[in-house]
């Protein structure tokens, strides 16, 4: 056979959606069945969405069967990708051959669609008989006696260094699960754990699997995140799915040396961000899938306790659908009360967004740098960027502005901006926007190379559908 495949079985407290039955197969092999999850989109409308997850190598046929109707047609998204499926009657078939996370949407429907999350063969797993494994058996847990488990001794053996959350339901009944450094929590696929993970003042901490932390049902007011880093260093988040958090799926605070990778999220609530950081260093975000019904991705500098600029973040290999509000949004926060943060060398690459849709005029911006609080925001860069048709904003909103809800004091500077080989294909009737605050607090070298809009090159703001406003400086347009 050709290659393998492994799929997890669900927990029975797992909701599933009967819009889509999913089988997969090596070529000629035998088929298995997908468990369909049950994921909401959209906190405007929330409607139903589904999601199925599995492992494999080499090439694996994918067969999904649309309930809801015969589909006239079928799209796959990002179409970067360029898998193009076969329709046979309510039957929509397509190869794989290597990793990815793509969209199936039957006549155009984006919200009542199918998200496949076809990951690699998972590597050094821990397994539960391993020395320095703790095994978590399904059921309700108190977060400070799965730390005690972990930090204590287990059968005259060495200190565990792993919390292993088998398959089955799991939930944390005393809030977040502070993990201590040096720790694993390993969520094992068809693992589902309805809590979240604390990462305070700890360093050397790998938060992983192919399980699923589930937050719908909690609380907003119990300020839940999916995971939180804050005031720590090294570490690593890999692999685990992010359900409906009452707040942001990744929080980072005054954190550095930060991995997180093939990290994937959905959300529908307010102020439920993907991944936000605040006065954050080193950062590398890589292969994640964020849909969001607030910004996907948003850095920022000091906010409420956490103080100090902003720098080096890479974001790569990633796609960005945000139902509601920016797909990236630079800039907001910073040290409004003394001088301002620096919040420098970002670099995001090889972006597939998806969606951006806002219908609030002030928070327009699939790629948005809008810097209040005194933040000077500098060397920033966009390489290979592809936009697909969105519903409500702009593609490009670069201001030094005071927002009136966030930010006390206008901001300070913007400059050295790149975009390098960036594609729009669709229709925007809010052209992009550059604009500086007054004389003192400008926008300053914004340089387009290779834009290209529905196949075109722009070579001047006209053609881009741009406005230049005022106090802006060394804008542009090059082949």
């Amino acid at each position: 056979m050709n290659g393998q495949v492994k799929v997890y079985p669900a927990p029975a407290e797992a909701a599933s959606n009967p819009d889509y039955t999913v089988r997969i197969r090596v070529p000629d092999g035998e088929w298995h069945e997908l468990f369909t999850y049950e994921v909401l989109v959209d906190m405007h409308h929330v409607r139903k969405s589904s999601m199925v997850t599995f492992d494999f190598d080499g090439a694996v046929e994918v067969e999904v069967v649309c309930s809801r109707g015969t589909p006239k047609e079928v799209q796959l998204r990002p179409k970067a990708l360029g898998i193009v499926p076969r329709l046979e009657g309510t039957r929509v078939l397509f190869r794989l051959d290597r990793p990815c996370k793509l969209s199936v949407e039957a006549d155009g429907d984006r919200f009542h669609n199918l998200h496949v999350f076809a990951n690699g063969m998972e590597k050094d797993a821990p397994q539960p008989e391993d020395t320095g494994v703790v095994y978590i058996a399904p059921g309700v847990h108190k977060s400070a006696d799965l730390v005690q488990r972990l930090s204590g001794v287990v059968n005259n053996a060495a200190e565990p260094a792993v919390l292993y959350f088998g398959p089955g339901f799991h939930r944390l009944e005393d809030g977040p699960l502070p993990i201590p450094s040096g720790k694993t929590v390993y969520l094992a696929g068809g693992s589902m754990v309805a809590g979240s993970m604390l990462c305070k003042h700890v360093e050397d901490v790998t938060i992983r699997g192919r399980g699923i932390i589930f937050l719908r049902d909690i609380e907003k007011s119990t300020y839940w995140r999916s995971v939180q880093i804050d005031f720590s260093r090294n570490i690593r988040v890999e692999d685990i799915i992010s359900v409906d958090p009452p707040h942001y799926s990744i929080h980072l605070g005054q954190s550095e040396q930060v991995y997180i990778r093939n990290f994937k999220s959905f959300s529908t609530r307010g102020w439920c961000d993907g991944i936000d950081m605040m006065s954050c260093k080193d950062i590398h975000i890589e292969d994640v899938f964020l849909r969001t019904s607030d910004d996907c991705i948003a850095v920022y500098g000091s906010r409420r306790a956490f103080k100090g600029d902003t720098r080096s973040i890479t974001v790569r290999n990633s796609i960005l659908w945000a139902d509601v509000a920016h797909p990236v949004n630079i800039g907001c926060h910073g040290d409004h009360g003394g001088e301002g943060d620096r919040i420098e060398d970002i670099h995001f690459e090889q972006i597939d967004i998806l969606e951006h849709h806002e219908p609030q005029e002030g928070y327009w911006g699939c790629m948005s740098i809008n810097v209040g609080d005194k933040n000077t925001v500098q060397d920033v860069s966009f390489r290979n960027i592809r936009v697909e048709p969105f519903e409500l904003g702009r593609l490009i909103d670069i201001r030094v502005l005071q927002n009136e809800k966030y930010n006390p004091h206008p901001g300070q500077a913007v400059r050295n901006i790149e975009f390098d080989n960036v594609s729009f294909d669709g229709e925007c009737p809010h052209p992009s926007v550059i604009e500086g605050y007054d004389g003192s607090r400008t926008v300053d070298g914004i340089v387009f190379r290779s834009l290209r809009i529905n196949g075109r090159t722009v070579r001047s703001p006209e053609e881009g559908h741009f406005v230049i406003g005022q106090h802006a400086h060394h804008i542009a347009f090059e082949e």
